[in-house]
């Protein structure tokens, strides 16, 4: 009896490896074999000379990785700019986000009309990055509305180049990401403080907490998990911030390419059809990414303990 019921719960799970298999075949065709593909690549030269004569593929082991760390240390430098726009738009990005998170999440506030702020604030998610680039190519240009407001107020006395400054340049690739993330960030911490049990509110105030001490002695230890998955999906998607910067500055990461990422000189690479160095570039972000998830995984382990 207990061999037949054994059985038919072995055909049961079955069922289980079938439903898999869309996401096996999914990801072994659109992740797994162009992650084999990139590394195979990257110890080969292969470009087209002139963007017409094709050199290679002929097989050179590490030069690529080679060329892209002796060639003056441009990936150093891009990787310094892309972390330095990220802090600067991640850091105001979970304040603000944990402060509305706490406002929404607050009974005793008794706020009205709650969905529809929280709807509002994740709108900016929604609209495409290269939008949000034009509108802000367009209102802080030389001769745009900004520019023109600040000269009629009488507080500069010609137009401002925002796009030519190191520092106004990259608060702006910054601030862009910040409005365009904190949304969908607040909807998360959000959906975490509402998962809280209240008991646990209900006891820090019996027992005299204030709700400064209630918050970083409750709210935040248990909002950890969610703090993390934010910092590590933001984190990826820093390391991959392309659209912004590639619009604002038409490309070429200005001024002195203190605005290029790591994936603008990827797409430089690929643009020139070097297949050799781009393949060894998005091998070396693979491992940038792997490694700074590795730490965040860690601090967080050293945290629980």
């Amino acid at each position: 009896m207990n061999n037949k019921k054994n059985r038919n719960v072995v055909r049961y799970n079955r069922w289980g490896y079938f439903f898999l298999i869309p996401f096996v075949v999914v990801f072994i065709t659109f992740q797994l074999i162009p992650l084999v593909s990139t590394i195979y690549n990257s110890f080969f030269e292969h470009y087209f000379k002139n963007g017409i004569t094709e050199v290679g593929p002929t097989f050179i082991g590490l030069e690529n990785y080679k060329s892209l760390f002796a060639s003056g240390g441009d990936v150093f430098k891009y990787f310094g700019n892309t972390m330095i726009m990220w802090i600067m738009g991640f850091i105001p990005q979970i304040v603000v986000s944990l402060l509305l998170a706490a406002w929404f999440s607050d009974p005793s506030l008794r706020l009205k009309g709650r969905p529809f702020f929280q709807s509002v604030i994740y709108l900016p998610n929604l609209i495409m990055a290269s939008a949000f680039a034009m509108l802000f190519f367009t209102l802080f240009s030389d001769s745009g509305p900004i520019n023109s407001m600040l000269m009629s107020f009488g507080w500069i006395d010609k137009p401002f180049k925002f796009l030519s400054n190191t520092t106004s340049a990259r608060v702006l690739v910054a601030f862009m990401n910040f409005l365009m993330w904190f949304g969908n960030t607040t909807i998360l911490l959000l959906a975490g403080m509402l998962g809280i049990d209240t008991s646990y509110y209900e006891a820090a105030e019996v027992d005299g907490a204030t709700s400064t001490q209630i918050f970083f002695r409750i709210t935040l230890p248990i909002l950890r998990p969610i703090l993390i998955f934010v910092m590590i999906t933001s984190l990826i998607g820093g390391l991959q911030m392309f659209d912004v910067p590639q619009i604002l500055t038409n490309g070429e990461g200005s001024p002195v390419r203190t605005t290029m990422t790591l994936i603008m000189y990827l797409n430089k690479h690929l643009y020139s059809k070097n297949y050799g160095m781009g393949g060894a570039l998005s091998v070396i972000l693979f491992i940038i990414t792997g490694i700074l998830s590795v730490i965040v995984f860690k601090f967080n382990q050293q945290g629980d303990k």
